[in-house]
């Protein structure tokens, strides 16, 4: 005990960071530095005035009243921004914030950002998987080198606005927290956090809290299953690494089981059915991909199957239609070139290896990517903020929530109140970088205004609002086609076009999208060996 209170006395320089305290199962908890304060020594602090005694933590490190965590920033510290979330959105705020102005903490599930619009051409080996994911400590170098930012692997579950506080989970999990209010001064606003590792052999979960000064909330939006019975236990989204990582694996199984001697006819053909349901560009841009995959490489290495594999994508109305009717007939006569087989219809159930449709039609399939828009995720949901149209959180013009000080959120988790009289932004990649990059910009003036501290920026005029322009959309449909329409909406006027030089445009503009130049090292070379000798067909 003498040995704790020693090390939790121990001062750090003035950077905002500092003590770490690491659990041990069946032990008190160790303060390497001062900054990340424990719980355990301000009960001590506390309780030893009033000479009762202190209760130590539970040997499975998951004693709800004991926190670490990061304390608030104090004078002659930088404030501290907190960003829910890795996506477009939360990233390009961490690339553009001046970390001379403050300390930036990320909490996320992941951490990497994924380049969405070429994550589709990693299911079928056109690009490898690293080539499409760029590590947060790369985008903001700050977070692995100064001493007061971080980056934490967690989840984010519930946000208490009155107190300002937010839960989460760390290392792959899910989060609780409860309030330590009567530990910590009740003004200042926490991030708590407990982690809940995933299996037996993992370490015990443990609780931390993080004092910000900005939150900035950018944790994005879920694959929409519409409540329809049997998506999540058998459909395959595609948001993620991971999800492109299991189609990939799920693909070419099927390839080889297919070719077993002794298997059926009808369960040879199910196992080479593959189906997307969706007609947006995702759906679309990979049902091109699977396509191409089809006819350049399966065709070649999978001869014994390759009339029977088949692509069919299931859409209730019009599929692209952002884009007009022209490049919507085009893309169907394309993909229809390509083999892939157009179905209008509404998904009612899935099954394990089937799904029914609305007119009773039953369609079987071995592999089925769902693809079919997003929605509010159930953190988001469940916030007592106000909300915009689609149960998005409600912002004003410069991304605050109104309701609550200091508090920004940006990305497809946002959305604008009805009281702003403007309309709900789409969930795109680029609404997500330009509010990201605004949001950054506002962030570094507050802060050389002074009024980066928590409630520094009450009066303070915030200056022009956000405006979005669209800059246009593409997409690929395989076979070295694209469309490519740079209007501000499909009925205004302006260049749109398709064909080939589309398809060279889109593969331009990634290229030059794309987040590192490493990335773009990466995805040139896969586009170059690809074309060369092939995709790559092992499952790894």
């Amino acid at each position: 005990m003498f040995l704790i209170k020693n090390l939790a006395r121990i001062s750090p320089a003035k950077s905002s960071s500092s003590l770490i305290g690491f659990r041990n199962p069946g032990s008190y908890s160790y303060t390497l530095s001062s900054r990340f304060c424990t719980t355990l020594h301000q009960q001590q602090q506390q309780q030893q005035k009033q000479d009762t005694p202190i209760k130590s933590p539970s040997p499975n490190g998951s004693d709800r009243n004991q926190y670490e965590g990061l304390a608030p920033t104090r004078e002659g510290e930088k404030p501290r921004v907190v960003v829910l979330g890795s996506g477009w959105a939360g990233c390009r705020l961490m690339k553009g914030i001046d970390t001379s102005l403050y300390d930036v903490v990320c909490v996320s599930p992941r951490n990497h950002m994924v380049f969405t619009p070429l994550l589709a051409s990693t299911c079928v080996g056109t690009l490898e998987f690293r080539s499409v994911a760029e590590p947060i400590s790369r985008i903001q170098p700050a977070i692995s080198r100064e001493p007061g930012s971080f980056f934490f692997l967690a989840n984010c579950s519930r946000l208490d606005a009155d107190s300002h506080e937010v839960y989460f989970v760390i290392a792959y999990s899910s989060i609780e927290c409860s309030n330590s209010a009567d530990l910590w001064p009740s003004q200042i606003k926490l991030v708590h956090c407990e982690t809940q590792t995933d299996g037996s052999n993992t370490l015990q979960p443990w609780k931390f809290k993080i004092a910000y000064d900005k939150l900035v909330v950018a944790c994005g939006a879920e694959a929409s299953t519409f409540g329809i019975k049997g998506v999540l236990e058998n459909a395959i989204f595609l948001r993620e690494v991971h999800h492109a990582q299991e189609i990939r694996r799920k693909l070419l199984l099927n390839l080889m089981l297919s070719d077993t001697p002794g298997i059926s006819k009808e369960e040879k053909q199910r196992l080479l059915h593959c189906v997307v349901v969706g007609g947006g560009p995702t759906g679309v841009e990979f049902s091109g991909e699977l396509s191409d995959f089809i006819m350049k490489d399966v065709r070649q290495r999978y001869a014994h199957v390759k009339d029977d594999i088949h692509v069919t994508l299931i859409e209730a109305k019009d599929i692209l239609s952002s884009f007009d009717d022209r490049l919507r007939r085009y893309a169907i006569k394309q993909l229809n070139k390509s083999g892939v087989r157009f179905v209008r219809g509404i998904v009612k159930d899935v099954k394990p290896q089937k799904l029914i449709l609305d007119d009773g039609t039953e369609v079987p399939y071995g592999l089925l990517v769902w693809s079919t828009g997003v929605g509010p995720s159930s953190f988001v949901s469940s916030l007592d903020l106000p909300k915009a149209p689609g149960e998005r959180i409600g912002i004003d013009e410069w991304m605050r929530v109104p309701s609550v000080q200091d508090v920004f959120a940006i990305g497809d988790c946002s959305g604008y109140l009805e009281s702003t009289g403007k309309p709900t932004l789409p969930a795109l990649a680029q609404v997500a970088e330009r509010e990201g990059k605004y949001l950054s910009s506002l962030l570094n003036e507050i802060g050389k205004a002074n009024g980066g501290r928590a409630n520094g920026a009450k009066e303070m005029e915030l200056g022009v609002p956000f405006v979005y322009k669209h800059l246009g959309s593409m997409a690929t449909i395989g076979r070295y086609k694209a469309l490519v329409d740079l209007r501000e909406s499909k009925d205004a006027k302006g260049i749109s076009m398709t064909g080939f030089v589309s398809w060279f445009i889109w593969r331009s503009a990634y290229l030059t999208r794309v987040i590192s130049w490493r990335n773009r090292f990466y995805v040139a070379i896969n586009w170059f060996t690809t074309f060369v000798f092939g995709r790559d067909i092992s499952r790894i």
